[in-house]
């Protein structure tokens, strides 16, 4: 799990700074909140930080540790799930970013890897505001670009939860965290209209919504592969002069 953590010095970041006009920081983001009996707790962080090790192996970004209990509340009914405010969330958010700044790093990819964190979107949206470039990855198109590239089967609307993208991605970067039983696991919950009022325990016992079973490490590489080309245009728009 040493992986999670960068290793760079202090004059790593420095070394890898001279050479661009503006450094870009990628933060990951992930959530500590179940993902059924067959996936960690710690799934959201695994797979925020899988795919901003992509970008970093891809791009001359500095790669933060993660952020890893974010708003859950929608697990509440499961144990071992954790979360803290959206408004904690916020600031922990732009804490970063402004001591990002004093250090000379003035450009922030946020790495979301759990879809309850609707704030983060509000957190770019009021930095781009401020003139700070932030942005927020990845967004519903380059997920849906990954799928279609890495042949997922499952729909971004019925693969909500511990699903098929989640398991390959789990089962190419971290095979030893997956337990047995994601294979007898799918679970399809594709009308959800009222989770924000009802949570996901009014929708499914397991705390499963999607194909788990179709998941595999191939899928996984290819997702990551995928969002790593995506993450291009984002890292051109955050380093432009313009």
């Amino acid at each position: 799990m040493s992986d999670l953590v960068p290793a760079d010095t202090t004059e790593d970041v420095r070394t890898r700074g001279a050479g661009v006009s503006r450094q870009v920081a990628v933060l990951p983001v992930g959530s500590f909140e179940q993902h059924g009996p067959y996936l960690p707790l710690a799934t959201d962080t695994l797979v925020a930080c899988a795919v901003a090790r992509e970008i970093a192996g891809a791009y001359p970004v500095h790669l933060l540790p993660p952020v890893t209990i974010s708003c859950s509340h929608e697990h509440a009914a499961w144990p071992g799930t954790v979360s803290i405010s959206s408004v904690t969330l916020h600031a922990v958010v732009r804490d970063i970013a402004d001591s990002l700044r004093r250090s000379g790093v003035d450009a922030l990819v946020v790495v979301n890897g759990h879809g309850g964190n609707y704030v983060l979107g509000n957190v770019v949206q009021e930095s781009s505001a401020r003139g700070e470039r932030t942005a927020l990855f990845p967004a519903a198109e380059d997920w849906e670009a990954a799928r279609e590239r890495a042949g997922v089967v499952t729909s971004l609307l019925t693969d909500m939860h511990a699903g098929e993208i989640e398991t390959s991605i789990l089962l190419h970067a971290h095979p030893e965290m997956l337990r047995p039983g994601y294979e007898t696991s799918d679970f399809v919950a594709d009308d959800r209209r009222h989770l924000l009022t009802l949570g996901m325990s009014g929708y499914t016992d397991s705390g499963v919504i999607g194909r788990p079973s179709l998941g595999s490490a191939e899928k996984g590489k290819e997702l990551l592969a995928s969002l790593a080309d995506s993450f291009g245009a984002y890292f051109s728009l955050l380093t432009s002069d313009a």
